[in-house]
């Protein structure tokens, strides 16, 4: 099988998840990083066997022979990298949250398309195994024709303390956590038709919101409530998993925290508990999140290898980016907004 090449830009908290998951793929091969502070592509580089290490972000790109880059750096430059991976005819994988800005957005995935590039958001919630497994049972027909959904990540784990940036966003729980969650629900119903927001900082030591409360109608006449809080002190702490309920007219699908999935109908509830592959590299806490980055990994390794198609292209991506900032515009002006007239 061919072997990808590929630098990974930026050496943060969630760069050491993303190179582990690459490792446990064949078919690419991380032969570079590059980070603003050279020490911490180093040290991350002689962690994982990496050969190079930069700082200089274009230096990197004249050197090495690359097929793709991986950007894992702070939004604010996801702009600047993916432009410059697109100047030099690269593939690009930008991780989520695509951009600061819907305009931001736009201007790279024009960037993208005019040099010819393939773009993929590393959007990886709906990969999470406990997502797929509910997909596949609202797809059998069990519970009917859903009708309502309520999401919700309510939590209050110091997320600060190991990403200390994101109190500094002006925008951060629908940037941040709402584009997943958003992501999740166009995966399993389709695009939404229109939504209303809320949004509070509890929190006084952070600059953006901090609980969410959205209300979405999808196209397909499901209305999906989704609620997000990072100020919830919960009984059991569950950070980072997302509760779910799904309502159809023959029956429900539930949740739960530890990834057990409830099905009732008039039948009578049948319960699973949906596996967790586990990984050297992976943390306790993070325990949907490993076998999420593999998965996506390997759906976008096999698009660019034309063994298969991706499903978080920049293009299906966008849509999930203009729920974020349509959120956003009507949770400032308390209005409805309707996805057909926002741009």
């Amino acid at each position: 099988m061919k072997k990808l090449k590929f630098a990974l830009y930026g050496c943060g908290f969630w760069s050491q998840f993303q190179i582990g998951a690459w490792k446990e793929l064949e078919g690419a091969e991380c032969v570079a990083l590059y980070n603003r502070t050279i020490s911490k592509a180093e040290a991350l580089a002689q962690r994982f066997g990496i050969p190079r290490a930069y700082d200089d972000a274009e230096e990197l790109l004249k050197n090495e022979q690359l097929d793709f880059i991986d950007i894992v750096t702070d939004v604010d430059t996801h702009e600047k990298f993916t432009l410059l991976g697109a100047k030099y005819g690269l593939d690009v994988i930008c991780q989520k949250p695509l951009a600061p800005s819907l305009e931001a957005a736009k201007r790279m995935m024009e960037a993208t398309k005019k040099a010819g590039v393939r773009f993929y958001v590393h959007e990886n919630y709906r990969w999470q195994p406990q997502f797929r497994r509910v997909k596949e049972i609202l797809d059998s027909g069990v519970i009917g024709i859903a009708f309502r959904c309520e999401t919700a990540f309510l939590t209050a784990f110091p997320l600060f303390e190991t990403q200390p940036f994101l109190a500094e966003l002006e925008e951060f729980a629908l940037t941040d956590q709402g584009s997943h969650q958003f992501d999740v629900l166009r995966y399993l119903f389709g695009e939404a038709e229109t939504i209303y927001c809320e949004k509070q900082t509890v929190n006084p030591t952070i600059k953006g919101e901090d609980v969410t409360t959205s209300i979405l109608k999808m196209r397909n006449g499901v209305v999906c409530i989704q609620k997000i809080s990072f100020s919830s002190p919960l009984e059991i702490e569950i950070f980072p998993q997302t509760t779910l309920l799904i309502e159809g007219d023959k029956g429900s699908i539930r949740l739960d925290a530890e990834f057990e999935i409830s099905i009732t109908t008039a039948s009578g509830t049948t319960k699973e508990v949906v596996p967790m592959r586990a990984y050297p590299w992976q943390t306790d806490r993070l325990k949907p999140e490993p076998p999420s980055i593999v998965d996506i990994n390997q759906n976008i390794l096999n698009d660019m290898l034309g063994l298969g198609k991706a499903e978080n292209t920049g293009d299906d991506n966008f849509e999930t980016v203009r729920l974020v900032w349509a959120a956003y515009q009507s949770a400032n002006t308390g209005k409805v907004i309707k996805l057909s007239e926002f741009s």
